[in-house]
């Protein structure tokens, strides 16, 4: 099924197999669920981070869902319901970015009821996930962007980044288990989120370098989902010292920056393709 925008003189339809109504419905009830778990953070934060580490963690990444992740989730939407393809590729990318998010959440937290909310977000995020890409149909995606983005660089970050993240996991892991030392339990709960979520950049870097058709569909959202891990990481230290009692650290966001700009540059470029080609 394809949902036919007009445009101008013309139109044009959504690459979509099926109705997306219960997309929509459900990400509106992730972004409502995460408006309610960010602020809930930030009024009660002795109440839902009852450690000084969890605070420092967590009450400035609040912030940073709900001025950064939650209007991004609800502009993609918007730009799908517009019929704009680079809103219904973002959209898939926002959401496994929340999902990223919130298992970091659910690892690190205490069993309290801000652990079950987020426990929940996790949860509808996989469904929705899941049903949104199933939703896509890859093969008309493909035709109309075949040739028009860089498909070998983007596969080839997005590949590398997530082969590279996820030895990473595996060495520190490694060392922890050789030496006998204990990982700090937040620093825990993030590598865990990058051992679950970095196979998906490695599939579908992969998939988007042989020019699959679910490379496609899956390419510009992990990239913008591994750009918004950079620039949300960027934001988090900036404001992590107006917010918690933790020094401010220039080199690590120097740091963050450059490497950013390993997913910043082909990120844009696969945008420039998808608007200039199609939207």
């Amino acid at each position: 099924m394809q949902k036919r925008i007009e445009k101008g003189a013309g139109t044009y339809s959504l690459p979509s197999r099926r109705d997306l109504t219960l997309n929509y419905v459900l990400s509106l009830i992730i972004a409502i669920l995460m408006a309610v778990a960010s602020i809930a953070g930030l009024l009660y934060q002795t109440i839902v981070y009852p450690t000084d580490t969890l605070l420092q963690s967590f009450v400035p990444n609040d912030v940073v869902n709900l001025c950064i992740g939650l209007p991004v989730l609800l502009v993609s939407m918007w730009l799908s319901w517009r019929g704009k393809l680079i809103g219904l590729l973002f959209w898939p990318g926002v959401l496994f970015s929340v999902l990223y998010t919130y298992i970091v959440y659910i690892f690190a937290m205490p069993l309290n009821m801000a652990f079950l909310l987020h426990l929940a977000l996790v949860m509808i995020c996989v469904y929705t996930l899941v049903n949104l890409v199933a939703s896509i149909d890859g093969t008309v995606v493909k035709q109309q962007l075949s040739g028009a983005v860089r498909e070998r660089l983007a596969g080839g970050v997005l590949a590398g980044l997530g082969l590279l993240f996820f030895l990473r996991v595996l060495s520190v892991m490694a060392d922890a288990l050789i030496k006998g030392t204990a990982i700090a339990h937040t620093e825990l709960a993030l590598h865990i989120a990058d051992f679950l979520t970095s196979p998906a950049w490695i599939i579908c870097g992969i998939l988007l370098w042989r020019r699959e058709a679910f490379g496609y569909v899956t390419g510009l959202g992990m990239l913008f989902q591994a750009s918004m891990l950079f620039i949300g990481l960027i934001i988090f230290l900036l404001l992590q010292p107006y917010l918690t009692t933790a020094p401010f650290n220039l080199v690590d966001v120097v740091v963050i920056f450059v490497m950013g700009l390993i997913c910043f540059v082909p990120c844009a470029l696969f945008i420039h393709g998808v608007t200039f080609n199609r939207s």
